[in-house]
């Protein structure tokens, strides 16, 4: 079952775990590659934002597959960490349809968990374009690992400067 601390209302544990996930997302290095934005929606939920320029482009003008697969990926894992407080999940397998090339400009992953049960979760996410089209979809599962959350780089809060408050 997921972890029913990861379960709530605003101002609850899940609201923190939710923006922990979310400073995790972009203290990553990958994101240095790929500048993108996770916003978790909610408990199994998870959206990235992300705009396709013509460094992303393959041969034919179009978004590599590379950034389908990131971008789907990541919704789908985020939304299933969100359900999970106290580890990192890994990706066992994912599944990527494509089902329309991506051009230059905004793009959104929409991410949900599926089902799962303690160490493996299911999710699905859809890609869509700036006209509001579906363009891929992919179903991924993941597996907790032996990896703390509270551990990772970007998970914990950010602490205080005692330097700058002496100076307010």
């Amino acid at each position: 079952m997921p972890d029913s601390a990861a379960i709530g209302a605003p101002g609850t544990g899940a609201e923190a775990h939710f923006r922990a996930l979310e400073r995790l997302y972009a203290a990553a290095a990958i994101n240095r590659l790929f500048p993108s934005r996770l916003t978790i929606t909610g408990a199994g939920r998870a959206r990235i934002d992300f705009d396709v320029t013509p460094e992303h482009f393959h041969a034919a003008s179009a978004a590599h597959g590379t950034l389908y697969f990131k971008m789907l990926d990541d919704a789908a894992f985020y939304a299933c960490n969100a359900l999970v407080t106290d580890r990192f999940l890994l990706t066992t397998a994912f599944n990527l349809h494509f089902t329309a090339p991506v051009r230059a400009g905004p793009v959104y992953a929409e991410g949900h968990w599926v089902s799962g049960k303690r160490r493996v979760f299911v999710g699905e996410a859809r890609l869509v374009d700036s006209f509001g089209e579906e363009i891929a979809r992919g179903t991924g599962t993941f597996m907790r690992s032996h990896i703390g959350l509270s551990g990772l780089e970007g998970y914990s809060p950010p602490q205080p400067d005692p330097h700058k408050d002496a100076l307010a």
